[in-house]
């Protein structure tokens, strides 16, 4: 096929990586994110997607999405389950799980789609966005403490290869901590790339139930995760 000025046209460039997105009420998050997901992709060199799973919105989440001009595909409530979906209809070899309440840093995808030529996955260092000064603290001793163990939260935008991520099943259908469960299993088959850019995460839930208080119920779940407490137990003691 010959273009109009006689040149070949270019390439459609191989789809380099995709980005899945689980949401459920994230209306006033949205904007922001959907703001942040466009100029990351123009500032890239790569074909990426972007797919947003929505568990049962019922304040018009998915429908600012497409307006967004952004894929939107439902799915059973559940984060595990939603990123699983998203992952299920995703197209390229390397999959980025991003929170509704995230924001990468510039170059982000760049740098993920780079990490995974090395290694079969990785995350990002925390910055926790909020006014109190104690989120630093707070991020410093998450990025460390995932350096040291190779685990990874969800919050730290965890990224595979596709094949490694079906390889180990995809997250656990389970209630809470399926981004730990994975990283353990990720972790026996390679070490993840620990980038050091920052990826910023709402520190709203640190406000809302209060920083100390937030701490000490993390540190307590992950207690009982790790004694072999239901994840089903520990999502209601959660909420």
């Amino acid at each position: 096929m010959i273009s109009v000025n006689n040149v070949e046209p270019e390439k459609a460039r191989p789809l380099a990586l995709s980005v899945v997105v689980p949401v459920r009420n994230e209306a006033l998050e949205l904007p922001q994110l959907c703001e942040d997901l466009h100029k990351e992709i123009a500032n890239t060199v790569h074909s990426v997607e972007v797919i947003f799973v929505d568990g049962g919105s019922v304040d018009g989440s998915p429908e600012l999405i497409m307006a967004q001009g952004f894929r939107c595909v439902s799915s059973e409530c559940g984060r595990a389950r939603q990123m699983n979906a998203g992952a299920a209809v995703a197209a390229g070899p390397a999959i980025l799980f991003l929170h509704a309440d995230s924001e990468l840093p510039d170059t982000g995808m760049d740098a993920v789609i780079t990490a995974l030529d090395a290694r079969l996955w990785g995350r990002f260092d925390i910055r926790i966005s909020g006014k109190a000064k104690m989120f630093a603290v707070i991020a410093f001793f998450i990025n460390s403490r995932s350096r040291l163990s190779g685990i990874a939260t969800g919050d730290q935008g965890i990224f595979v290869r596709r094949a490694a991520f079906e390889r180990v099943g995809g997250f656990p259908d389970q209630a809470l901590m399926e981004d730990i469960a994975m990283s353990a299993m990720l972790r026996k088959i390679s070490a993840p790339v620990c980038l050091r850019l920052k990826i910023t995460t709402s520190g709203r839930r640190w406000e809302r139930r209060g920083i100390w208080s937030t701490i000490l119920l993390m540190w307590r779940l992950r207690l009982l995760y790790w004694l072999g407490v239901s994840p089903q137990s520990l999502a209601r003691r959660y909420e």
